[in-house]
């Protein structure tokens, strides 16, 4: 198989003459689309500040001829009637995801308007939520007390592809135990995602009583449910008392022990339900345990007889881009992407950063692309101004912390024909050089960018990036996965198709929750197997209704 080394892609001084011929010999239309591939086609800190003028951006796309026939609430998901213009994003994805590629259960759409009664009647500062935040302030509560609300608040761990997803996990935590969801508000995810749910917010209130606490939540902390039965806490026969804390703090993170993993047993959740405030850190996409709980495999059949569409409804239920970063996306994609025949998401999450680990990546993600004909090979023996003998036009997103490997496939495709005749531009909004989860216009950018891929019509990723998780689960689309090089040399095979859209649960519980022994939780059901990205016996996911692909 022709190999197109990364060394010969380099900036070549004829191409200035190229250039000038291009511009006096080309066609208009290729004219523009070859302007349209080049750097200026980047992200800029002014694209997501906000403007002094609220632009009316929710014009039709040329591509929707009827707007009658998009389904806007995606199959019942959303709940229609709300307002448009204060989170575009809610309804006008549609057009752009361009319909739903599975359909959800009328059990999961009833869930969600029983959840948003819920939350509208036990959301911050109603009755019901002044009366159960005493007890935080007295920090004591008797387990024999009926309180009307319970809640489960999300705090945020590592960076956005990780809060994603354990976001999403969490409110499938609160769906099943009918909690409250509610998020850290320090962490300006109102700058990144509409409101989800009608008439109340899901922030917590910023005079939330142990807010401060939040900053100190580990796998130390003493009110951990691991601690708390490492040190007798929790009522049983060894400590009978009725009184007990108002909140217990689930450490849900890699580095858990199986003392915090015994919230994934059954009978742990007899003393977790009669505690009102959950609050709950995470940075692994934990859904797959509650599969292989009992008290949750009846309900969860029910909201998804397709198993593997659980981040697929959740994630378009609850993210949708605030007004200022959905008229980033659109006008990016409809600039760059839209008329193209085919669009095509290359997603490159580098861990190592010592020795320079460019060549052997791109030599992987060129022989993955040209192996799968995800793009087409080009033809090296020929220059680009030899011109192209098919109107078809592919479009290729990539999206790195480095500008190497898309300058590298720009040059490629910029400088030869294809051997198929396609044309090939390829486009990258950004390239951070590192990654920055504390500053606010980084994240902007990394969630346009996810979502972006989302829209794509075929999907490459890097093995276990959370990143690609949440492009490929929003799209509902099975990538072609990256295995990570070892020892700096370009794997063999270089990619694997995933036969699943869901996220990983790396991390996982691997233990019996009655007999306490080691188990391996990949063989338990057939829907519930290990990760194509991780080794061993690490990770799960959820596959099809009875595990086919």
């Amino acid at each position: 198989m022709p190999r197109c080394p990364a060394g010969q892609f380099v900036w070549n001084p004829k191409k200035v003459l190229i250039i000038f011929l291009l511009c006096l010999t080309a066609s208009a239309l290729f004219f523009v689309l070859k302007h349209q591939s080049s750097e200026a086609a980047t992200w800029s800190d002014f694209d997501f500040k906000p403007s002094y003028k609220d632009e009316e951006d929710d014009d039709h796309p040329s591509w929707v001829k009827n707007d009658t026939e998009v389904d806007k609430l995606l199959g019942g998901i959303l709940k229609g009637g709300l307002d448009e213009k204060s989170c575009r994003s809610r309804y006008q994805s549609a057009w752009y995801h361009k319909g739903l590629k599975h359909q959800p259960s009328s059990h999961l759409i009833s869930a969600l308007r029983s959840y948003e009664a819920l939350h509208k009647r036990c959301g911050p500062y109603t009755e019901s939520y002044n009366k159960t935040v005493r007890y935080l302030d007295s920090m004591e509560f008797n387990s024999s007390t009926n309180t009307e609300c319970k809640y489960v608040v999300w705090t945020p761990r590592d960076g956005l592809g990780n809060r994603i997803i354990t976001l999403a996990s969490t409110f499938l935590y609160a769906l099943l135990t009918k909690r409250v969801l509610l998020v850290d508000r320090r962490v300006h995810v109102s700058d990144l995602f509409c409101e989800p749910f009608p008439e109340n917010s899901w922030l917590v209130p910023s005079d939330f009583p142990i807010i401060d606490e939040f900053d100190k939540l580990n796998k130390q902390y003493s009110m951990s449910y691991g601690n708390m039965l490492k040190n007798n806490l929790v009522p049983g026969p060894k400590n009978a008392s009725s009184l007990i804390k108002p909140f217990v703090y689930l450490h849900v993170v890699h580095d858990y022990d199986d003392d915090d993993k015994r919230f994934f047993c059954d009978d742990d959740h007899t003393f977790l339900q009669e505690v009102p405030w959950h609050i709950l850190k995470s940075n692994i996409y934990f859904v797959p345990s509650f599969f292989m709980m009992p008290i949750f495999q009846q309900h969860l059949d029910l909201l998804f007889p397709e198993k593997d569409t659980v981040f697929y409804f959740l994630g378009r239920y609850l993210f949708h881009p605030t007004n200022m970063i959905w008229k980033a996306i659109t006008r990016y994609y409809n600039a760059y992407l839209a008329r193209a025949d085919e669009r095509i998401g290359i997603q490159v999450r580098v861990f190592e950063t010592e020795p320079d680990p460019f060549a052997p990546y791109m030599e992987q993600i060129l022989d993955c692309v040209f192996t799968e004909n995800v793009l087409p090979q080009v033809n090296l023996a020929l220059e680009s101004l030899s011109g192209h003998s098919s109107n078809r036009t592919k479009a290729v997103l990539v999206t790195s912390l480095s500008s190497k490997y898309y300058k590298t496939l720009k040059n490629m495709y910029d400088e030869h024909p294809t051997e198929t005749g396609e044309m090939v531009q390829v486009f990258q909004p950004s390239h951070e050089v590192e990654q920055h989860t504390e500053k606010e216009v980084h994240n902007m950018k990394a969630w346009a960018e996810m979502y972006l891929l989302s829209l794509t019509d075929k999907l490459v990723t890097s093995s276990k990036s959370t990143f690609g998780y949440v492009a490929q689960g929003l799209g509902g689309m099975k990538p072609w996965i990256l295995y990570r090089p070892e020892e700096y040399k370009s794997p063999n095979p270089a990619c694997q198709r995933a036969k699943s859209m869901e996220p990983c649960f790396q991390a996982t519980p691997d233990h019996d929750c009655k007999t306490r022994n080691w188990l391996d939780t990949g063989k338990v059901l057939p829907y519930v197997r290990h990760c194509e990205d991780m080794q061993w016996t690490w990770g799960l996911k959820l596959f099809g209704k009875d595990g086919e692909s």
